[in-house]
């Protein structure tokens, strides 16, 4: 990695202090991880601009970021380290906390702030990835390097000092006062705080993160890395699914404890990356996938040690559980992007629209972090701290079905009320996202949409796909409600939906609610999946299993876009939503319901694992 010194107008140091600080500041961007240290005259010097463009052109050429700092910053070196090894590889920018600064820091993102709206100001060092170095050669001969990167499309993520300590100095006052108060830092006790989120939700602020840093700490004195805690998470949650499966007093305590400490060790593990600063893409890809399938597992293990005490509806409550979280992910992955989308390409909002006015709310909420407000709109969206220690806790006093009903519950209210307001902020946001990846990768469309159904192109995306979630819910009501064999028109009608659903699979996805696309989708699959268990009086837990194979494949394409894991053969065309549902149909009215379930399980989970493992091998010969 190549880094450059920028040299600042305008300084008051004497040479000698002036040499000191530049060769601290050098040694700390080796440290960093910099090969090469470039110094570049002050801004407006005839060579500045000229360096800046060949060393950006050298980077973008061999693939790596570029390290930039002002050669009068006085820093904890950590800071730059941090710079340099941001977990994703985006490009991010070193920023403190300042009313009046000229900046806005937004879902963690650098956006410009309008008069008077600003939250954060420059402190001069940024990283910047490969991706974003044209935009550098660009803005190169400009004075206010940051704000050229920003007007010219450039959304950095925000690296804050925190309990760190950063200034840029001019005089020999502010460089002594400077120094004295990174003195007076333990850095790496305070690295070890600066591991834990800052905003976190309510049980994990205050059950886990109070004494998490100290199991950080141990386990980076053991040399673990992140993916073995997360290993050892698996296992914590493993022990207690099964311990739930028992459903005795004591082991349903003891599941209880378990699952809590393996909620614990699920924090360690990014604790402990960020303490180390070990990441790589897979690694939070596995991470990402390992909370899912964890929480998953345990909802299986309660209603298998429900129906073990002879509890009846404990499977329906458990694949009713596994839907909706689903489909709920599912839309937390797209209006985040969507959020991320708008923050870079700001366009100008109705001052009076409902959507707006929540938005402002929101931001408002979160600048009174530890508030009674903060915290209700924490809780209220039932966050995975939240329903883990729902579910420890009922499961040790009560039963399995008792600890699935209220994460059932819980989880509609969450549902109803994020799906409600995050709708109105993006009618009131005027952007869309899911247009700018592949559409029909993250639709999971199949063959026969991909070759033939799309090239029709009519219908709108969203509304056919929320028809057909709606069909399907309705479907598996008809069936609750009187004997499914009595209906078997209403399975076959199945394939009119996937028809229609399929016509505008190449459309532009441009709405502003298109983002809900893929939620609707999944729960319409899964809605089916349902549906022909009822049919078919498939075995609930045989149900359950192939929902828990399709989460992982549709985890699968949402974790890797969110960490920035290689898409590889992920999301591939092999069947696709559109095949499996004709599938499963057809096989359930053929009188094969069970079967067809348990086939497409089986060939869904091996083909989730072979693409896994061959793109984690193929990302360890990198």
């Amino acid at each position: 990695m190549l880094a450059l010194l920028r040299s600042q107008p305008g300084s008051a140091l004497p040479p000698a202090d002036a040499g000191q600080l530049a060769g601290e500041l050098t040694e700390a961007l080796h440290a960093a991880g910099a090969t090469e240290v470039v110094t570049v005259p002050p801004a407006g010097e005839p060579d500045a601009a000229t360096r800046i463009r060949e060393a950006a052109g050298h980077a973008r050429d061999a693939g790596e970021p570029l390290l930039i700092c002002p050669d009068n910053l006085v820093a904890h070196p950590s800071l730059l380290w941090t710079l340099a090894t941001e977990p994703a590889g985006r490009s991010t920018v070193l920023v403190m906390a300042d009313p009046a600064g000229d900046l806005r820091e937004d879902r963690g993102r650098i956006v410009p702030a309008a008069s008077g709206a600003g939250t954060a100001r420059f402190l001069g060092a940024m990283c910047l990835a490969p991706a974003d170095l044209p935009i550098l050669e660009k803005a190169a001969d400009r004075p206010d390097l940051l704000a050229a990167l920003l007007e010219d499309g450039l959304v950095p993520i925000a690296t804050r000092p925190r309990t760190l300590r950063a200034q840029q100095v001019r005089t020999p006052a502010e460089l002594a006062s400077a120094r004295k108060a990174v003195a007076a830092v333990d850095e790496d006790a305070a690295r070890l705080r600066l591991a834990v989120k800052e905003q976190d939700d309510f049980f994990t602020t205050y059950a886990v993160s109070s004494w998490s840093p100290l199991v950080t700490k141990a386990a980076a004195r053991l040399r673990l890395t992140p993916t073995g805690v997360t290993g050892l998470s698996v296992l914590f949650a493993v022990a207690a699914a099964l311990a739930f499966w028992q459903a005795s007093r004591p082991l349903m305590i003891l599941g209880g404890i378990l699952l809590y400490l393996g909620f614990v060790l699920d924090c360690v593990d990014g604790q402990l990356a960020r303490y180390t600063r070990n990441f790589d893409a897979f690694g939070g890809w596995l991470d990402t996938m390992a909370d899912r399938a964890k929480e998953y597992a345990v909802y299986a293990g309660l209603a298998a040690g429900a129906e073990r005490m002879g509890l009846p509806y404990a499977w329906p409550l458990a694949i009713t559980a596994i839907v909706l979280q689903t489909a709920r992910h599912m839309t937390d992955t797209w209006y985040g992007a969507l959020h991320d989308e708008a923050a870079a390409h700001p366009v100008q909002q109705s001052g009076g629209g409902v959507g707006a006015r929540l938005t402002a709310a929101s931001v408002k909420a979160q600048s009174q972090r530890g508030s009674l407000v903060y915290w209700a709109k924490r809780i209220v969206v039932f966050p995975i701290g939240e329903r883990w220690a729902l579910m420890a806790v009922l499961a040790a006093v009560t039963d399995g079905r008792v600890a699935l009903a209220a994460v059932v519950g819980f989880g509609l209210l969450a549902a109803a009320y994020t799906l409600a307001l995050r709708s109105l902020r993006a009618l009131s946001m005027r952007v869309s996202v899911l247009h700018t990846v592949d559409t029909m990768r993250h639709r999971d469309d199949g063959p026969l949409v991909r070759l033939v159904l799309s090239r029709v192109g009519a219908g709108a995306p969203l509304p056919v796909a929320a028809l057909f979630a709606v069909y399907a819910l309705a479907t598996v009501a008809t069936f609750l409600a009187a004997d499914p064999a009595d209906r078997p028109w209403l399975l076959a009608l199945a394939a009119v939906p996937v028809v229609l659903c399929g016509f505008p699979a190449r459309n532009r996805h441009g709405g502003a609610l298109d983002w809900l696309v893929p939620a609707a989708l999944r729960a319409a699959e899964y809605l089916v999946v349902v549906a022909v268990g009822l049919y078919g009086a498939v075995p609930p837990a045989v149900v359950f299993l192939l929902l828990f194979m399709l989460a992982l494949r549709h985890y699968d394409l949402t974790a890797r876009m969110e960490k920035g894991a290689p898409a590889g053969g992920a999301g591939g065309a092999l069947l696709g939503w559109d095949g499996r549902v004709l599938l499963l149909v057809l096989a359930a009215l053929a009188g094969y319901a069970t079967a067809g379930v348990a086939v497409l399980a089986a060939a869904v989970g091996v083909a989730f694992a072979v693409t896994a493992i061959k793109d984690w091998r193929a990302s360890r010969t990198r």
